[in-house]
């Protein structure tokens, strides 16, 4: 079993309520991780359970890169630690859900910002409005986020100015509005919605390489936003019943300011891929179709991360299907509840709590 775990260069740690046999299996010389290990990625687990992982990092001789996907309890005991490191912590990913205290996430940006390429938060608008307004402040993030290429989140009042102080290497970016009208009535978001359709096209780097919007769509503001884009990968998931089927045919197809096109509707949840007939109609243009779940964030994530790739530590319940065939399972838990993107979902383990799994045919050194 040593054997299997030795001259690991990537670990997912997600999902896990008892970490620790991941702290034992980077602390251990037997398993020679503080000469191999060069990413770590946090994968929606609860961090507070993740302690003295100072001690870990300062062990990892080679670590390139942390990633920190959507993660609860962010707080002050898990950024000291990181910040009071004595080797620079090259944080690549922070992708948040909750901010406790804006100090702190201060604190972690300036600790980490040269080496952040990929940044998101996904708070609804019922979320604290002065937070989200501190956080914005283009002074917290573009002071010391320089090399940013990738960025997630729920629409907020200071988007086009973010944008246009990180466009330089901007290349990805997702936008997403609520659909949730239980916390945000459904006027306010048609109108956000309408908002960042109709000035989001002069904001953008001249060339894009992926754009994802969630938004609530009406067809002259599609038609104002697709005349001023020119975008390799475009996603579109429509809240909403307008048809814009034929400005997406007028300005992407004709016009080819598109290579690669994903769109879904939200409400009857056709996707355009399914559509096989109008696939066909666009690779006439030389314009590739795909499906949604194919080009979505936890796509995205795992291709830019090669999760594929990497060892995972999880409890016993599946993961995101781009996730299942992966190398190593170890389960701690016989039921829980994983958090994907807005929804939680409930699995149940096929294995005893601490009962350890693989699949030799993918179990590797990577």
């Amino acid at each position: 079993m040593i054997k299997s775990y030795q001259n690991l260069k990537k670990i997912l740690i997600g999902g896990c309520y008892n970490l620790a046999f991941y702290q034992s299996l980077l602390l251990s010389k037997d398993y020679n991780c503080s000469n191999t290990l060069n990413t770590i990625i946090f994968y929606y687990i609860d961090l507070k359970v993740v302690i003295t992982q100072d001690k870990v990092f300062e062990q990892l001789n080679v670590l390139e890169s942390v990633h920190i996907v959507y993660c609860s309890s962010l707080n002050n005991s898990f950024i000291q630690q990181i910040i009071t490191l004595t080797k620079p912590c090259k944080l690549k990913s922070l992708f948040m859900s909750k901010i406790l205290q804006i100090e702190s996430i201060q604190l972690l940006l300036q600790k980490s910002g040269d080496y952040l390429e990929n940044f998101g938060f996904e708070f609804e608008f019922y979320y604290n409005l002065s937070l989200k307004q501190q956080l914005l402040e283009l002074r917290v993030i573009t002071k010391y986020c320089k090399n940013i290429k990738f960025i997630d989140f729920y629409g907020f009042d200071q988007l086009f100015n973010l944008i246009e102080n990180i466009q330089q290497k901007l290349n990805h970016l997702i936008i997403r509005i609520s659909d949730d009208t239980l916390y945000y009535s459904l006027n306010n978001n048609i109108e956000y919605s309408s908002n960042i359709l109709q000035n989001l096209g002069q904001v953008l780097p001249s060339k894009l390489e992926y754009l994802s919007l969630t938004l609530y769509i009406k067809e002259n503001d599609f038609r104002t936003f697709l005349e001023n884009i020119l975008i390799n990968k475009l996603l579109i998931k429509q809240i909403g019943s307008y048809d814009i089927l034929h400005y997406t045919k007028e300005y992407i197809m004709k016009k080819k300011r598109v290579n690669y096109l994903s769109n879904r509707n939200f409400e009857d949840k056709i996707d355009l891929y399914d559509l096989k007939d109008e696939v066909k109609e666009f690779k006439l243009y030389n314009i590739r179709v795909r499906s949604w779940d194919d080009f979505s964030f936890t796509g995205l994530v795992s291709g830019n991360l090669e999760i594929r790739k990497t060892a995972v530590l999880s409890c016993g319940f599946p993961l995101h299907a781009a996730f299942r065939r992966l190398v190593l399972w170890i389960f701690d838990s016989v039921t829980g509840r994983q958090f994907l993107g807005p929804l939680w979902t409930r699995g149940i383990s096929f294995l005893t709590a601490g009962r350890v799994t693989f699949d030799t045919g993918f179990l590797q050194a990577t």
